[in-house]
């Protein structure tokens, strides 16, 4: 069911990037649905980092699926892609119709609380076009997503919903850092996913 309207989709950075907030674009009981399949479906395995020479193993946990095994590869790791469950292509069609772009991977992130964030990075790997589409789904707790321009500090935040569609375009990676600032507020699970395009 689409339940955006003609309000949306809203812009929501003020130059040097576009990033579209197309709001709710799955009911509540879809999502609700939705977000229990990806539980319990996904293998989710805790995210690791290399910093400074040191491995961290992360609370939030993460998976990678495409429509190949593509290799994957941040913050000194790198993740090899899992093939599309038949849920996360369904997911992917919708995104697609709505965006009217095409992707060929997703990323998903599974934060158990709101403890549990991301600190300011913008997604410009190699592996990435780099002029591409990200399309951001949230299912679960509503948290505040944040973005602060690299070079004039200023910043702009929304609240992403549960079943909402964000976008990220153009010269957004390039100009723009954005981040998931925790909260001890939040005590309900978030799962986000990102469809992106990989280079071939």
């Amino acid at each position: 069911m689409d339940l955006f309207t003609e309000d949306f989709p809203v812009s929501i950075l003020p130059y040097d990037g576009t990033v579209l907030y197309y709001g709710k674009v799955f009911s509540l009981k879809d999502s609700d649905e939705i977000m229990q399949e990806l539980l319990s479906t996904i293998e989710w395995k805790n995210d690791e980092a290399v910093l400074y020479g040191k491995h961290f193993i992360t609370p939030r946990k993460v998976a990678w699926y495409a429509d190949k095994n593509y290799s994957y590869s941040y913050s000194g790791t790198t993740k090899h892609a899992l093939l599309w469950t038949a849920g996360l292509l369904a997911l992917k069609s919708k995104v697609e119709q709505i965006t009217k772009r095409s992707y060929n991977s997703c990323l998903l992130n599974l934060y158990h609380t709101g403890d549990e964030g991301m600190a300011w990075h913008s997604d410009d790997e190699r592996s990435l076009d780099s002029q591409s589409s990200i399309a951001s789904v949230t299912f679960g707790a509503e948290r505040k997503f944040s973005f602060k321009h690299k070079r004039t500090k200023e910043t702009a935040s929304l609240v992403l919903e549960h079943g909402s569609l964000l976008e990220m375009k153009g010269s957004t990676q390039t100009n723009w850092m954005h981040r998931l600032p925790p909260t001890t507020k939040v005590k309900r699970p978030r799962v986000n996913l990102t469809f992106r395009s990989m280079k071939e």
